[in-house]
């Protein structure tokens, strides 16, 4: 069985994982340091960004898959939360680097409670629904 959301979603989070990967990387030579974040304020507002990242992927791409997999069609509303969810957690790691609670990091945050919110409570009504 084919899960076309799935496998879009989860191909295009692989893609925003190396991303933030890569910026912690960038900030890491700049800013001369090699392991840990050398308690320096940049390397920790990166690693957060792709921790904060790590943190939630993989609970949205569970549920995306799993309530895929319970639809006999795939619904267009997991195609737009699953986009804006990604769109969120660019937005977040885009707003990390700013060092306060800015649009971006403040957007990436509620889209991101919200999708799991929504998520979440959508894969425990399934069974009961129908």
């Amino acid at each position: 069985m084919i899960l076309p959301i799935t496998l879009t979603v989860a191909g295009a989070a692989a893609l925003i994982n190396i991303w933030l990967m890569m910026r912690v990387g960038q900030v890491r030579v700049s800013e001369k340091v090699s392991i840990g974040d050398g308690g320096n304020e940049n390397v920790i507002r990166r690693m957060r960004a792709h921790s904060n990242y790590i943190e939630s992927a993989p609970f949205v791409l569970i549920l995306v898959g799993l309530i895929e997999l319970a639809s006999p069609t795939s619904p267009t509303w997991l195609w737009i939360v699953g986009g804006l969810y990604l769109l969120g957690r660019v937005a977040h790691g885009i707003g990390m680097d700013d060092g306060k609670f800015g649009k971006g990091r403040m957007i990436g945050t509620l889209v991101t409670m919200l999708t799991l919110l929504g998520l979440g409570a959508y894969a425990i009504a399934i069974p009961y629904l129908g």
